[in-house]
């Protein structure tokens, strides 16, 4: 035996010891964009509700595969009763897509933010997987959650418990994490992390990230640090602030720099910028 054949076995021979989980993330991106296109009717065979009932029925039996994978005991059961439940998680993304039409100025119609924000895209796949994280299902809501960071630069963990008609622009770089408690009609723009101040293992089952509490909205690339911060009500966040404490209902909160513009003629010294 050859030094790269006894290689391979040693790499197969430690991986038969580790517990296999044989979720196939291609399958699992697959569905989560048929389920989207199919609960919005973005393709024309939703227009006819023969086509509409199949197309469910094939949803249906990609989620019992995907849930089998992920080791759910009674797949068809669960199945059925998250098929219950979309009728709900439906009206709260129409809330959501609501809010994104009322406030930014820059979306003309349903269909554009259906087919072309990432921040709704990002909204739907969290509000898919914290169904299935609030059911204890194993892997598959963290395996959507990164597809969605992936495909839109924002991470939401699907174990934060997000509001109604939440809001989020332009979203590239927006960290919520696990224990994040978010309230209705909160906006927030790119760059911003609710995050936690430590990352001990030790506080694991502890409220590690901000409340965020209805109505506050949260500009570009504010971070906002602790379990035991809220920013109350109200409040507005200005961009670029660095957060560790809780902030009072209705408070404005901004950074202040000093730009200072001068002349090339008042300036004599060159500037060079390559790197």
């Amino acid at each position: 035996m050859n030094q790269s054949n006894f290689n391979s076995e040693l790499l197969f021979q430690r991986n038969l010891k580790e517990k296999r989980n044989f979720l196939d993330k291609t399958k699992a991106e697959n569905w989560l964009e048929n389920l989207f296109a199919w609960l919005f009717c973005t393709q024309e065979e939703c227009l006819d509700y023969d086509s509409f009932q199949e197309k469910e029925l094939i949803l249906r039996n990609e989620l019992q595969t995907l849930l089998k994978q992920s080791e759910v005991v009674s797949e068809i059961d669960f199945t059925n009763r998250f098929f219950e439940s979309l009728v709900a998680i439906h009206s709260d993304l129409l809330s959501d897509l609501e809010a994104i039409l009322d406030f930014d100025p820059a979306a003309k119609s349903r269909a554009e933010v259906l087919l072309a924000y990432p921040g709704f895209f990002a909204i739907f796949v969290y509000r898919i997987a914290n169904n299935l994280w609030v059911h204890k299902v194993n892997i598959l809501p963290r395996v959507l959650s990164e597809l969605a960071h992936s495909k839109t630069g924002i991470d939401i963990h699907p174990g934060a418990n997000i509001g109604k008609r939440f809001f989020i622009d332009h979203g590239t770089g927006i960290v919520i994490g696990e224990t994040a408690k978010i309230g209705s009609n909160v906006k927030i723009y790119q760059g911003v992390t609710l995050g936690a101040l430590s990352v001990s293992k030790k506080k694991a089952k502890e409220k590690r990230h901000p409340t965020i509490e209805d109505d506050v909205i949260i500009y570009a690339n504010a971070t906002i640090l602790g379990g035991n911060t809220t920013i109350g009500k109200g409040a507005i966040i200005g961009g670029n602030v660095w957060i560790t404490e809780s902030i009072p209902a209705q408070s404005l909160v901004y950074h202040k720099s000093e730009i200072i513009v001068k002349t090339k003629i008042e300036y004599n010294n060159i500037i060079d910028f390559s790197i």
